[in-house]
């Protein structure tokens, strides 16, 4: 069993930063692919960054490249989030993901097996 908790969200001005932290319980989390993803008032649910387990190869939507950063901390059981050049279109509830370490995609919300409940991100323009 895992549990997801995300946390660090909230009011930013265009141009500011913001970083997102996911805590996890259980042990053998840092054998997991864990990823983020964020959902717009309207929208899908869409794809933001990933990081494998195996190899620590991360992986970026078009959409953030270059001003995101992924990253863990296998010790603390803890994902993160760097947000820089935060843009108003980067306004959503963002949402942390893991599933147990396998080849294959990273991107869709169906390769994953657990969730946090998610943490706000406004940005003002």
């Amino acid at each position: 069993q895992v549990q997801l908790v995300e946390s660090g969200g909230g009011l930013v001005q265009a141009g500011g930063s913001l970083r997102l932290s996911c805590t996890a319980s259980g042990r053998t989390v840092s054998a997991y692919d864990m990823g983020w993803f964020r959902q717009a008032p309207g929208k899908e649910r869409e794809f933001v960054a990933a990081i494998r387990w195996f190899g620590g190869s991360t992986y970026y939507a078009d959409s953030v490249k270059g001003r995101f950063t992924i990253s863990r901390d296998n010790a603390k059981n803890t994902l993160y989030l760097q947000m820089n050049s935060l843009k108003p279109e980067d306004t959503a509830v963002y949402y942390c993901a893991a599933r147990r370490g396998r080849v294959g995609v990273t991107s869709t919300t169906e390769s994953y097996d657990y969730w946090g409940q998610g943490t706000q991100v406004t940005v003002s323009s």
